[in-house]
């Protein structure tokens, strides 16, 4: 087989790089900025998407890059704890929950396909402008460069795909869902178990995720917060674009729990960025060809439930396995497309409606946003246990799933 040209050096992308290389098919990522650095603020590795990297022998990198988290744990907006369960290793699974940097994880991917693949093995500077292929190869067109040309394109380019585009030049604009979002990393002692990930208040008057990606040496560690809010105006999707404290930070000025300190949380950030909650409806196919889509090109998500990441390394897990398993690419990819987009596509969907955190509009609608006494007499916690494990069915990383 020619070699596989892959477009794109996120997390997607590079994990394909790693997973193709294992199966001895030979590919080259090209990626459009100049220079590769680590951007971004936290995000979780979810078991599913562990599972993958450790069999690419990533595991202790991986979860000495971040936090191995032991718990997720749930609250209302006056700090009252609503639920509280295991993760990762901690609630039995073979492999961990990690939070870590998104820079981070994007390095080591980096660093694993480089040592690898090769120093060349990724070019950057290469933006993508289209494909164009014929019966036995596919092309990668370049802005001012010349075409690549191979056995297989698989676009790895990101919620701005322009390969996806190409496709889909009249699919219209993402969907909006009215939050926005607010996200940076602040230096901060530790607070409950030290590897706890919080869920915080809901939506209408303001949503807090928190949880921390790295230990530091001085015993402090560097915490990841995202704060969400209601709001009528959303900006267009960009994942640097910076924010300003004075337009989320009043519906958080009262978060001065006995736990954590919200507000000071907030205001110790180097940097705050913004981005909208959106998605893009579920396309009907991703497969053209010898072309495809993978990762946010193929199924952008509103960021909630740890999934974006992981559902962009099961995609390269998957891809890999088809394009091993026979020499017709066209067939590879379309086989690939049968197996990834009808659980994405639910993952999408879920994300939009009943996110694990659910568990706060419950609680925030049965109490009026209201402090409580006991939570027991709220909510029963077999019930706030179906609604968490719903969503792991749903995104695939349910222990008896995971298992087989």
């Amino acid at each position: 087989m020619d070699e596989v040209s892959i477009v794109g050096a996120g997390i997607g992308g590079l994990t394909l790089a790693l997973t193709l290389h294992e199966v001895g098919i030979a590919c080259r990522v090209y990626e459009a900025s100049s220079e590769i650095r680590p951007i971004g603020v936290g995000i979780n590795v979810l078991p599913h998407a562990a599972k993958e990297l450790a069999a690419l022998g990533l595991r202790d990198l991986l979860v000495s890059s971040g936090i191995a988290t032991k718990e997720s744990a749930f609250f209302n907006r006056f700090g009252q704890l609503i639920y509280r369960e295991p993760a990762g290793v901690a609630a039995g699974y073979d492999w961990p929950q990690v939070s870590i940097h998104r820079g981070a994880l994007q390095m080591l991917l980096l660093d694993a396909v480089r040592a690898r693949l090769g120093p060349d093995s990724v070019l950057t500077g290469h933006q993508c402008i289209g494909v164009e292929q014929d019966e036995d190869s596919a092309a990668v067109l370049f802005a001012g460069r010349e075409p690549v040309r191979g056995s297989a394109v698989i676009a790895c380019d990101g919620i701005h795909s322009a390969i996806r585009k190409q496709f889909y030049p009249s699919e219209g604009a993402p969907v909006y869902s009215g939050y926005n979002m607010w996200r940076g990393v602040t230096v901060w002692p530790r607070f409950l178990s030290g590897a706890t990930m919080v869920r915080a208040g809901w939506l209408a008057n303001g949503k807090m995720v928190i949880y921390p990606i790295r230990d530091l040496d001085d015993g402090k560690q560097l915490v990841n917060w995202v704060a969400e809010i209601e709001t009528p105006r959303h900006l267009e999707r960009d994942w640097n674009r910076s924010g300003r404290l004075d337009d989320f930070l009043p519906a958080f000025a009262d978060w001065h729990f006995d736990w954590l300190d919200v507000p000071a949380l907030i205001r110790g950030a180097e940097t705050v960025l913004e981005f909208p909650m959106v998605d893009q409806d579920p396309l009907p196919r991703w497969t053209f060809g010898r072309v495809t889509l993978l990762g946010d090109a193929a199924h952008p998500m509103v960021p909630r439930g740890s999934n974006g990441a992981g559902q962009a390394i099961l995609d390269a897990r998957a891809m890999a396995d088809c394009l091993s398993t026979t020499a017709d690419v066209p067939a590879a990819l379309t086989r690939y497309e049968a197996l990834r987009l009808p659980p994405t596509t639910n993952v999408v969907l879920t994300n939009r409606r009943n996110p694990p955190d659910a568990i706060l509009r419950e609680v925030y609608e049965r109490t009026g946003d209201q402090p409580f006494a006991r939570i027991e007499d709220v909510i029963a916690e077999a019930e706030l246990r179906a609604i968490t494990d719903r969503y792991k069915t749903v995104a695939g990383y349910d222990k008896k799933a995971l298992a087989r």
